[in-house]
C-alpha cells in the first residue's frame, strides 16, 4: 500500500513538473561583478517576459547565456555550446545604464534594445529548429485533409503535400513562406521561389537572406515593436494564430485603412490615397481580352476592387460607384519607354503592383487599345476579401520583382497575390501562366462566377463588361457605308487611310453621316497618337544627334518624367526609415513628398505636351496635324448642317 502511494505521488510530481516545464535562461556569471550580473539578469528576464507562453512551454530546456568577445558589428549569436553568446564589449554600457540611451542607427534604435532583440532572435532560432511537435503535425495534416475533402476531385492542395516532411517549427510553414516572399513558383509542383522580391520597406535586409532568418528577424519585431501588427498585419495575424491566439501586450492601435499611391495619369491630382478594406464590397478578376500585339495575345490579368462610396453601406449598389473603384495591376515598369520582347523574356523589367483608377483602365483598354474588359466577381468570404486587400497594400509598398512574359507575368503575379492574400484552399493547387487560362481555372474551381457575362446587355449595364470601342466605330462605319459610296469594307481600312483622303468625303456627308465621321476622326486621332508614341519610343531610344537643339527641351522633359514617375510604382522611395505599411506619423511626409513630386510631373508633362512634336518625324507630324484639321472642319460642317436643319447651333 505504501509502495502504491509512493508510485502515485511520483506520477503526480512528474505530471506537475511536466505541466510547469518551460524555457529557462541561465546566465554564466562566474566572471561578472554584482552590477554586471544584475543588469544581465534583468535583460534575460525581460527577454523571457516578451516571449509567447507557447514558445516557452515548447522550448523546454536550459539555455545558457554568456558574455564573450565578439566582432564589433555582432551583438550576439548562437554559441557552439547550444547557448547564446552576447558581445562582451557591450556589457559595460548595459551595466551603467548608458546602453538604453546609446543610439545605434540600427533598426531597434538603442544598444539595449538591440541586445534584447538579439536574445529574442537567437531563441527564435532554437524554437524554429525544434521541429514540429506530434500534436501540431497531426493538427496540420487534419486541416489539410479537410481542405482536400472540400476540393473533391481536385485533390490535395500543394500546401498540404509534404507536411509530414516539415523540418522546422515556423520557417518551412507554407503559409509563412507565401507571406515572407518565397511563394510557390507557378507551374513547378510546389517548389518555392529562390529569391525574395519583397525588397522595399524592410526593417532589416538580413531577413531576406533565407526563411530562417526571416522568421527570427520578424519575431523580434512582432514581440518588441508595438506597431508591428499595423506595419505587417498579415504576418502579425499568422504569428498570432501560430501562438494560439496570443499577441504581445501594449500594441499600437492601427489606422482605418492603408496608404497607397494612385498611379493615374492625372498629374493634377494628389496621388496619395487611403484604402480601407471595410469599404471594399467585392473583388473581381478583371481580364483585358487579347489583341494581336505580341505581349497581349493572351490578355492581361488584373484585380478590381469594388469600393463603396463614403457613407454607402456595403452592398450591390456599390458596383455603381465607379469613380471609387480601383484596379490592382502587376505590370512591367518600363522606365526606358521600350517594351522589348527579348527583355521581357529575360526579366529585364521590374514587376510592380500599380494601383490605378478604374476609369483610366477602361479608357486605356477600350478606347485606345480597342480591347474589351471582363469583370468577374471572385467567390471570397468577407475575411478572405479583407485579408486580400490588406495583402495587396503590403505588396504595393514592398514588392519589386522581375517581370517575365512567360514565367512571371501578370497572371502569375495575380495568382500569387490571390494565394497569399485570401488563403483560399482551392487556390493552392491552381497553376496558370496565361491570363485567360487563369480565369478558366478560377471558374472551374468555383472561385469566379462568369455567369454575370451571360447576358451581354445586362453585363454592360451592371459594369461586369466594358466593350471595346471597335464595335461602336464599326457601327459608325456602317452608317457611312449606307450613306456614302465608299469602297472600304472594315473600319480599320477606313482609319488606315491618310487624313486628306478621308477629308474628301466631308462635303458630301449629311447630318447623320457627318456625326459618324466625327466619331471616326476622333478614333483616327487616337490611332495617330498611338503611332506617334511608338515612333517616339524608337526615336528617343535610337541614335540621334545629342547636339540637336530642337530635341533638347522635349528630350529633357521626357527623361525627367521617366525618372520622376517611378515613385508611383515604387512608393517606398518617398520615405526613409520605417518598414511595412506607412503609419500615421509618416502620412504627413508622404502627402508633402508625393504632392511635390506630382506637381513636378504636371509641369514636366505640360512642357512635354508643348515640345514633344519636335521629336516626331515630319511625315508623322504632318498626318497628326491633318487629322486635327479634319476634326475642326467636321465640327464646323456639323454646325452648319444642324443650323440649316432648323436646330440649335452646336457648341
Amino acid at each position: 500500500m505504501n509502495l502504491t502511494r509512493a508510485w502515485l505521488l511520483a506520477v503526480a510530481l512528474l505530471a506537475s513538473a511536466s505541466s510547469q516545464a518551460e524555457l529557462r535562461l541561465v546566465l554564466d556569471s562566474d566572471a561578472l561583478d554584482s552590477q554586471q550580473r544584475q543588469a544581465s539578469q534583468t535583460l534575460l528576464h525581460e527577454a523571457l517576459a516578451a516571449l509567447p507562453p507557447r514558445l516557452k512551454q515548447r522550448l523546454d530546456r536550459r539555455v545558457k547565456v554568456r558574455w564573450r568577445p565578439l566582432p564589433t558589428a555582432i551583438y550576439g549569436r548562437a554559441g557552439r555550446f547550444s547557448g547564446i553568446e552576447l558581445n562582451a564589449g557591450l556589457l559595460a554600457a548595459l551595466s551603467d545604464g548608458s546602453a538604453a540611451q546609446q543610439r545605434t542607427g540600427r533598426p531597434h534604435g538603442t544598444v539595449r534594445r538591440e541586445l534584447l532583440a538579439t536574445l529574442v532572435h537567437e531563441l527564435t532560432h532554437l524554437y524554429d529548429r525544434a521541429r514540429l511537435w506530434p500534436a501540431d503535425q497531426r493538427r496540420l495534416l487534419q486541416r489539410c485533409r479537410q481542405h482536400a475533402a472540400s476540393l473533391g476531385p481536385i485533390g490535395l492542395p500543394e500546401a498540404c503535400r509534404g507536411q509530414a516532411a516539415r523540418r522546422f517549427t515556423l520557417s518551412d510553414d507554407p503559409r509563412l513562406l507565401d507571406l515572407a516572399g518565397w511563394p510557390q513558383r507557378v507551374g513547378s509542383r510546389g517548389q518555392r521561389e529562390r529569391d525574395n522580391a519583397q525588397l522595399a520597406r524592410s526593417p532589416d535586409s538580413y531577413e531576406l537572406s533565407n526563411p530562417r532568418e526571416f522568421v527570427a528577424v520578424n519575431l523580434e519585431y512582432f514581440l518588441l515593436d508595438p506597431s508591428y501588427a499595423c506595419r505587417r498585419p498579415s504576418l502579425a495575424r499568422h504569428f498570432r494564430e501560430h501562438f494560439a491566439g496570443w499577441a504581445p501586450p501594449r500594441q499600437q492601435p492601427c489606422a482605418d485603412g492603408h496608404a497607397y499611391l494612385n498611379a493615374g495619369r492625372d498629374f493634377a491630382r494628389q496621388p496619395l490615397g487611403r484604402l480601407d478594406p471595410e469599404r471594399v464590397y467585392q473583388v473581381d478578376y478583371l481580364l483585358a481580352e487579347a489583341n494581336q500585339a505580341w505581349a497581349s495575345r493572351w490578355g492581361h490579368s488584373m484585380l478590381r476592387l469594388v469600393i463603396c462610396a463614403p457613407g454607402r453601406p456595403r452592398g450591390a449598389d456599390c458596383r455603381l460607384d465607379l469613380d471609387q473603384h480601383l484596379v490592382l495591376s502587376y505590370r512591367a515598369f518600363v522606365g526606358d519607354l521600350q517594351l522589348s520582347s527579348w527583355d521581357g523574356l529575360t526579366g529585364a523589367y521590374p514587376s510592380r503592383l500599380f494601383v490605378l483608377p478604374l476609369a483610366q483602365v477602361i479608357d486605356e483598354y477600350t478606347k485606345v487599345e480597342l480591347r474589351s474588359l471582363a469583370s468577374v466577381p471572385l467567390a471570397l468570404s468577407r475575411k478572405q476579401l479583407e485579408q486580400l486587400v490588406t495583402r495587396a497594400a503590403e505588396q504595393h509598398w514592398s514588392y519589386d520583382g522581375d517581370y517575365y512574359f512567360i514565367s512571371n507575368n501578370c497572371a502569375v503575379e495575380t495568382l500569387k497575390l490571390l494565394r497569399s492574400g485570401s488563403r483560399h484552399p482551392r487556390l493552392q493547387a491552381l497553376d496558370s501562366i496565361l491570363p485567360n487560362g487563369l480565369l478558366d481555372s478560377l471558374v472551374a474551381r468555383g472561385l469566379a462566377d462568369r455567369s454575370v457575362l451571360d447576358d451581354p446587355r445586362e453585363a454592360l449595364r451592371l459594369g461586369y463588361r466594358f466593350d471595346s470601342f471597335r464595335e461602336r466605330y464599326q457601327a459608325m462605319f456602317a452608317v457611312l457605308q449606307q450613306r456614302l459610296p465608299i469602297a472600304q469594307r472594315k473600319v480599320e481600312d477606313w482609319l488606315a487611310q491618310p487624313s486628306n483622303t478621308r477629308r474628301r468625303w466631308f462635303a458630301a456627308a449629311d447630318l447623320r453621316a457627318s456625326a459618324a465621321l466625327l466619331l471616326l476622326e476622333q478614333a483616327a486621332l487616337r490611332r495617330q497618337l498611338l503611332l506617334a508614341q511608338d515612333e517616339l519610343k524608337h526615336r528617343y531610344l535610337g541614335e540621334r544627334s545629342a547636339d540637336d537643339p530642337s530635341l533638347h527641351k522635349a528630350d529633357s522633359a521626357l527623361q525627367q518624367i521617366l525618372a520622376g514617375s517611378g515613385f508611383l510604382s515604387r512608393p517606398a522611395e518617398l520615405l526613409d526609415g520605417g518598414y511595412g505599411l506607412p503609419q500615421a506619423a509618416e502620412w504627413q511626409r508622404l502627402e508633402a513628398e508625393s504632392r511635390s513630386r506630382q506637381q513636378q510631373l504636371r509641369q514636366l508633362s505640360d512642357d512635354l505636351d508643348r515640345e514633344v512634336r519636335r521629336l516626331l518625324e515630319p511625315a508623322r507630324l504632318a498626318e497628326l496635324e491633318a487629322n486635327e484639321a479634319n476634326l475642326v472642319e467636321l465640327r464646323e460642317h456639323l454646325r452648319a448642317l444642324h443650323k440649316a436643319s432648323g436646330g440649335l447651333v452646336l457648341p
